[in-house]
């Protein structure tokens, strides 16, 4: 006999939206956790768009990539510092391009996971 697995619910009965990009993916997962921080409650479906993942899903994929050695400690050092500033390094700075090109490195790495899931279009 086979053991039953738990099959998690559609938390909302709303069309969802995924995210055109893992940039769009991560600055979203970013808000909420600055949210978070900062003491707000969430309830599922209550947001202006409905998506196709919680927050800690996409936490959840970065951690699983970060044991694969998928990303590395310098990824999720541009992942966490560029998505508390909710912008992106800027290329043609000199002093971001080289973390311009680890955080491009980074969202290449986590959007095929996140594609596979549903998470990103």
């Amino acid at each position: 006999m086979g053991r039953s697995r738990a099959v998690s619910q559609r938390l909302c009965l709303r069309d969802t939206e995924s995210f055109t990009t893992a940039e769009e993916a991560w600055f979203w997962y970013a808000r909420c956790q600055i949210a978070r921080d900062d003491g707000v409650r969430f309830t599922a479906g209550l947001g202006a768009v409905a998506r196709p993942c919680e927050p800690d899903d996409i936490a959840r994929e970065v951690q699983r990539l970060y044991r694969a050695r998928v990303l590395l400690s310098c990824h999720l050092g541009v992942l966490v510092r560029f998505g508390r500033r909710l912008a992106p390094p800027d290329i043609h700075d000199d002093g971001t391009a080289a973390e311009a090109m680890l955080w491009e490195e980074s969202l290449d790495r986590l959007t095929t996971p996140l594609r596979q899931k549903g998470i990103v279009a």
